[in-house]
């Protein structure tokens, strides 16, 4: 037998295991799973067990839930949310083949040790590509992006035909089909509308960003801020609400749909108890919002109202890595005190799956232990396949 001690032992369901561990034995060929328990009983009641040093968690691979592959070529640019957009326009323009863009983020992510991922796809032959993969989970959210509400059903029949096509290349236990309205205020009102109905009635997972930087709250509340500036004409025809992002998707309905809401930097308490009451998931993407000069995510408040709370790195443009674990390394870094390992453990795991409309693992006794991930101190600890592989001959001792 053997133990592997973690400071977070978690199944994928329930509460996660403070100061745990997981307790393998071998059954002929195969290691499977005997318990998960605190580290103290583990130890006494296998004395004779192999025992591997404390690692930082164990728990099935977390999730990626938001993530932008075909950006994967951009050079990392830190600095204000002003100045990146801009830069994402012209690499964009600039990209011939953005296939060997999210070919190089499928790499990425893999070798960070998640194979469940949120990604946003704007072109067609990255959805085709992220669809063919084998040995990658999730959803490919085509990205909806038309400020203009005249051109509104056009947009919307043209998205609902594309759907259809990309649901017939869909593989079990592959990428799945999802939509991503880019935000309040790059996609029209009748758009926002149709397109949260479409998600509902052909049961697709729906992403938006929404309250990502101040400047996305003033420009909703009276016009005013940087954004006018920033996208100029293209949103000549935006009439704010005079709410916030969240109230305002409340008020057309589109929160009906229980969208994944990405970033959520910007809310207050009112905000908060919208997307509860909807029974939305809430994406945050630590690393992308700091370097970004986005703000800082309100975590204690939604751990308040008991909402679901996912990780995402964002695209290598605004994050240093495509790693969760660094992610949530760093949350851990941002939130101090107002902010448990075992929460951010449990979000990386149960809430990245909810995120994306997927059923959250759960690893109990007898199942294989392939189906855990050990945790380093600065990502998954790969040299030991989990932790066990290059000592699996231990075990019969």
């Amino acid at each position: 037998m053997m133990i592997i001690g973690a400071e977070v032992a978690y199944n994928g369901l329930g509460t996660p295991q403070p100061n745990g561990a997981v307790v393998l034995q071998r059954r002929k060929s195969q290691v499977t799973v005997l318990s998960i328990e605190s580290y103290g009983s583990a130890v006494k009641a296998f004395p004779d067990a192999v025992v591997l040093g404390k690692d930082f968690a164990i728990s099935p691979p977390p999730v990626n839930a938001h993530t932008h592959l075909d950006l994967s070529k951009m050079p990392y640019s830190p600095g204000s949310y002003e100045e990146f957009i801009p830069q994402v326009v012209r690499h964009r323009r600039r990209l011939t083949d953005p296939v060997e863009a999210a070919k190089i983020g499928v790499e990425r992510v893999k070798a960070a040790g998640t194979t469940v991922i949120g990604d946003i796809v704007k072109s067609d032959s990255v959805m085709r590509f992220l669809l063919n993969q084998t040995g990658l989970r999730g959803v490919a959210y085509l990205e909806v992006f038309e400020p203009d509400p005249t051109l509104a059903k056009k947009v919307f029949f043209e998205t609902e035909e594309r759907i259809k096509e990309y649901q017939a290349l869909e593989k079990p236990s592959c990428m799945q089909v999802g939509i991503s309205l880019h935000s309040p205020h790059t996609v029209s009102e009748p758009l926002l509308k149709e397109i949260s109905g479409l998600s509902v009635q052909r049961n697709l997972p729906l992403q938006i960003h929404v309250s990502e930087t101040s400047g996305e709250i003033a420009f909703h509340k009276d016009g005013t801020g940087p954004f006018p500036e920033l996208y100029g004409d293209l949103l000549r025809n935006w009439k704010p609400s005079g709410l916030t992002p969240v109230g305002y998707l409340a008020k057309i309905g589109v929160l009906k749909a229980r969208p994944t809401l990405v970033h959520m930097v910007h809310v207050n308490e009112a905000d908060v108890r919208e997307v509860q009451r909807a029974g939305c998931t809430v994406v945050h993407c630590p690393r992308s919002n700091a370097n970004l000069n986005c703000g800082r995510f309100p975590w204690a408040m939604f751990a308040k109202h008991g909402t679901t709370v996912a990780i995402g790195t964002d695209s290598l443009g605004s994050s240093q890595s495509l790693s969760v674990y660094e992610e949530v390394h760093e949350a851990m870094a941002l939130h101090g005190n107002s902010i448990s390992p075992l929460a951010l453990v449990r979000s990386a795991v149960k809430g990245g799956h909810r995120a994306l409309g997927l059923r959250p693992p759960k690893v109990g006794r007898g199942d294989d232990q392939t189906q855990f991930q050990v945790w380093g101190r600065r990502g998954p600890n790969l040299d030991l396949g989990i932790g066990v592989t290059d000592n699996i001959g231990e075990i019969d001792k």
